[in-house]
């Protein structure tokens, strides 16, 4: 019998079809979708006289364009609160679930999907997102689709794609003092580059992946497709069945005991090949901070910006392209550079985890005078979860304001806007120019570093404050 990795698993148990030379016609079991790509994905339906097909196995909620502050008014922008006001109507329509602002389920669409026990190991899941590989972090196929794909899997619960090549990535070994799953994941980015992944689907294993809870794997997979990756997973394990268990939409009673029978089965054979393997020392990962323009020009928070020495032709031009953007200079530390601004949140790293060692590290300190933070939960769970524990009173005594939940200055579809040339800490996952506002500068980080920014100002090492 043929061995196979975990994704061959999954993936061949959806195909429902293999065009000969071409893609499969692959079964979705999850469709999750926003207001930003669903609207013309509904109009091409309309048009074509369709309904949903499947509407109970799709899942709605407005994040990308969402205000942070006052979501109880009507949103200022106008272009946001059509596009809000779209998705409403068009689930109303369909009769598809709404998680409508300010409801219990209201949150980021990475987030709520986890939070509702609808991301479940062995699942197909899709999203007009690229971070939908978040959910991969259950042993999920989990990927991004375009509007037009999203039209597709409307209209028939399935979706066209050629089959990727199998990467697996090992990190051994225990990770040390004040090193997160985010940096693991900045670490390998700036190890095998943003195209290191291109075509593969990633398998994360080793004792250093293993020992992270589900909300650090989350953020590993997560960030998959910040090395060309389509997709990132995990196998699921008792920390993955010990997440699941109890949440709404998670399977009950006998169909519980069969769906963990059968979850305990997803695994790599262990004669399973990969096309590209990498193995890593947990050792060797430090606190991350990137110093450039994509989210591979990352280093050890105590390491120096690379020189240009050895570089060559665009790898040169756009290495200086992208220090000259940043105000940075090769050969410089990154310990002491000016902050302006601290973003936490993000489908990245807003889940309660997050802010409770973003609190934790703040508490008894004073935030610096000079620095504006975004403390933005993932969801209206995150949001209550904070309160309920207090958190937010050690946030307001520290000097930081909870803002309410949404996607935020990840990508500056809302007013959090960073200002031009104003310099960012942010925890979410792009660092492009303008990603976070016109002329904004943004340093990929954890919450951890994130927090040590700002307490102090500057880029700091957390692990000197802990």
């Amino acid at each position: 019998m043929e061995a196979n990795t975990l994704f061959d698993k999954i993936w061949d148990a959806h195909a429902v079809k293999q065009v000969e030379g071409g893609p499969a016609v692959l079964y979705i079991d999850r469709h999750l979708i926003h207001e930003v790509t669903s609207p013309v994905a509904f109009l091409g339906l309309k048009t074509r006289g369709l309904k949903v097909f499947r509407p109970d196995q799709t899942t709605a909620t407005p994040d990308h364009n969402v205000p942070t502050e006052n979501q109880h008014l009507t949103i200022m922008d106008e272009l946001s609160r059509h596009q809000v006001d779209m998705l409403k109507r068009n689930c109303e329509e369909h009769n598809i679930k709404y998680h409508d602002l300010q409801s219990d389920g209201h949150g980021i669409v990475h987030i709520i999907g986890p939070e509702l026990g609808l991301t479940q190991p062995g699942l197909t899941i899709v999203c007009g997102d690229s971070h939908t590989s978040t959910h991969g972090a259950f042993g999920a196929i989990a990927f991004g689709i375009g509007t037009s794909e999203v039209e597709m899997v409307l209209a028939s619960q399935c979706i066209m794609q050629p089959k990727p090549k199998k990467m697996r990535i090992t990190v051994n070994g225990e990770l040390k003092k004040g090193v997160t799953a985010k940096d693991i994941a900045l670490y390998i980015i700036s190890q095998i580059s943003t195209s290191g992944g291109t075509g593969h689907f990633i398998e994360y294993a080793g004792q250093a992946i293993t020992s992270l809870s589900m909300e650090g794997r989350m953020t590993l997979c997560n960030l998959s497709i910040e090395s060309g990756a389509r997709g990132g997973m995990i196998a699921p394990d008792e920390t993955t069945i010990n997440y699941v268990k109890g949440r709404q939409y998670a399977p009950k009673g006998a169909d519980w005991e069969k769906a963990v029978s059968a979850w305990k089965e997803l695994k790599s054979d262990e004669e399973a090949v990969f096309d590209t393997e990498y193995t890593f020392d947990a050792a060797d990962i430090e606190p991350m901070i990137t110093y450039g323009t994509n989210p591979g020009m990352g280093i050890g928070i105590t390491q120096n910006i690379p020189k240009v020495n050895g570089m060559s032709g665009s790898d040169k031009s756009t290495f200086l392209k992208s220090l000259q953007y940043m105000g940075y200079t090769e050969g410089d530390s990154m310990i002491g550079k000016q902050v302006d601004y601290v973003f936490v949140g993000s489908c990245t790293n807003g889940r309660i985890e997050d802010f409770r060692a973003f609190a934790g590290f703040v508490k008894g300190k004073e935030k610096a005078p000079g620095v504006t933070a975004w403390l933005v939960p993932g969801s209206q769970k995150v949001e209550k979860q904070i309160r309920n524990e207090g958190l937010d009173k050690i946030l307001e005594a520290a000097g930081f304001q909870l803002r309410q939940p949404g996607c935020s200055a990840c990508l500056a579809m809302n007013e959090d806007k960073i200002p031009d040339g104003k310099y960012a800490v942010s925890t979410s996952n792009r660092n492009f120019e303008g990603r976070q506002g016109p002329g904004a500068r943004t340093m990929l980080a954890s919450p951890l570093t994130a927090a040590a920014a700002a307490i102090t100002g500057t880029i700091t090492d957390p692990r000197d404050m802990m």
